[in-house]
């Protein structure tokens, strides 16, 4: 299509777009579509109606607007707010361009254009979209932090209430030593933990103003931005116009926190997925968050775990694309920032709904402590003959060869390692005495990891509280619950 083609089928721009006054050609009905972002923006209408009632007290404080006017623009917004709320609100297709379009065109509709017009003076889009931006990222995480809050309570209280259980611990996906259940369902507490430490970090970072800077070098009747500012909640200023208004760091700030997040759910969903298996059978999954075949009857499967595996590689895709939609934009405004507003929107709806199944998950899963405790086995408890030697102060190198050479001779006779006679310890090395059968208690050998961290029940117990000051006063302590 032709330039011409293109110009004779698009309408004139409105004479209520906000740039229409340049143009004297139509935009092409597909550009048109390519270009609105109302479809998504919509969701801040109530933090663009709360930045724009802030931008009209700041403008009546240096006289742009009368009090009457400024009262007129407060009672137009409430109207277009309760619209909104109401699902009401009236979208003129081709005109709305986005949400800073619509909520100024209807409170033209409604107290006049006359003053209305007033409103946009000295701001821009840039910084407008900006400011809504941060206050409704603000908003949602907020909420995120709420939810994750709740999923460290249910993970809290679960390893209080189930804190006997023993179960194997894994590396490389081999049984290795035992720990308690509570040991394993807190070191993803742990994960979560801090997770929530920097969940917090991310709002201060982002809870600054940028409304006031114009669409790039600043505004020139004066107004107080501080005034603004704490009208709106933020904690401190954008201090670089040109700055303010091109800074979407803080959208992949969220995006990459989100990131390492979703990593940590889909770790937690993949041992969930192994122990709720048949083969393991630690776990039985509630029905609320399983499915099953429509082939197999007796299928249930991990549905929720897989697809909470399944979003955080969509998570990480949010981040990698947006990351390159910013790589090498020259300075200040460009559309292509437009495309984190969506982004933006199916990052905080997949943390947030991914946050609640998971907790939902977590609150409402079975344990089988006897299939946990058929699953501990004897060559579990080898680093316990090594640790028996060292204790008569045999080096560890040593008492570590040794021990693997009762592994051996285990394997060699078909029996367990408890099972093996004092004698035919002692054949693999004399310094074995008739106590060492007490290494082969599986409690006992939990219990004796005493250090802070451990699995022994006290040191589980001090995590716990642990978790508790953090959810308490949303400080961790460093080196005691006591501090």
């Amino acid at each position: 299509m032709s330039s011409e083609q293109a110009q004779a089928g698009g309408s004139k721009p409105a004479e209520n777009k906000l740039w229409g006054g340049r143009f004297t050609g139509g935009l092409d009905p597909l550009m048109e579509a390519y270009n609105e972002s109302l479809s998504y923006d919509r969701q801040f209408y109530a933090q663009d109606v709360d930045g724009s009632i802030a931008w009209a007290r700041a403008n009546k404080v240096v006289g742009i607007l009368t009090e009457k006017e400024f009262k007129e623009i407060e009672r137009g917004f409430a109207t277009v707010r309760k619209e909104w709320e109401t699902n009401t609100f009236q979208i003129k297709p081709g005109v709305d361009e986005d949400i800073h379009t619509a909520n100024e065109r209807r409170l033209g509709e409604i107290i006049g254009q006359t003053v209305a017009g007033k409103l946009h003076t000295g701001r821009s889009r840039n910084d407008q979209v900006a400011t809504d931006l941060r206050l409704w990222v603000r908003e949602k995480l907020l909420e995120i932090e709420e939810k994750l809050t709740a999923l460290l309570q249910t993970i809290v209280s679960r390893a209080e209430a189930e804190i006997e259980f023993l179960m194997p611990g894994y590396t490389h996906l081999q049984r290795a030593q035992p720990v308690r259940w509570s040991h394993w369902l807190l070191s993803y507490g742990f994960f979560f933990a801090a997770d929530f430490k920097r969940l917090r970090n991310v709002i201060q970072d982002l809870n600054i103003c940028p409304l006031g800077t114009g669409a790039l070098s600043g505004n020139v009747f004066g107004v107080d931005r501080e005034l603004i500012g704490r009208e709106l909640g933020f904690d401190g200023l954008c201090w670089n116009s040109m700055n303010a208004v091109s800074d979407r760091d803080f959208l992949l700030e969220t995006m990459s926190w989100g990131s390492r997040f979703m990593g940590h759910v889909s770790r937690i969903a993949m041992d969930l997925c192994i122990y709720s298996s048949q083969e393991s059978g630690f776990v039985k999954l509630a029905d609320a968050y399983s499915t099953g075949s429509s082939l197999m009857p007796q299928k249930k499967n991990p549905d929720a775990l897989e697809l909470l595996r399944g979003k955080s590689g969509q998570m990480h895709g949010l981040l990698s694309g947006f990351t390159s939609t910013l790589n090498s934009l020259p300075s200040c405004y460009n559309k292509d920032m437009q495309e984190g507003t969506p982004t933006i929107i199916s990052t905080t709806h997949l943390l947030s709904t991914s946050i609640q199944i998971l907790t939902g998950v977590i609150s409402t899963l079975t344990i089988n402590p006897a299939n946990m405790l058929k699953a501990l086995e004897p060559s579990m408890l080898a680093t316990e003959l090594a640790d028996y030697l060292v204790k008569k102060g045999v080096p560890f190198r040593e008492t570590h060869h040794i021990s693997g050479r009762v592994v051996a001779l285990a394997e060699k006779r078909g029996k367990g390692m408890d099972e093996l006679a004092v004698e035919e310890l002692q054949g693999v090395d004399a310094r074995f005495g008739d106590d060492v059968k007490d290494c082969f208690d599986q409690e006992a050998a939990v219990e004796r990891r005493t250090a802070k961290g451990g699995t022994a029940r006290e040191s589980v117990k001090e995590q716990i509280e642990v978790l508790k000051r953090l959810l308490e006063t949303k400080v961790m302590p460093a080196w005691s619950v006591e501090e």
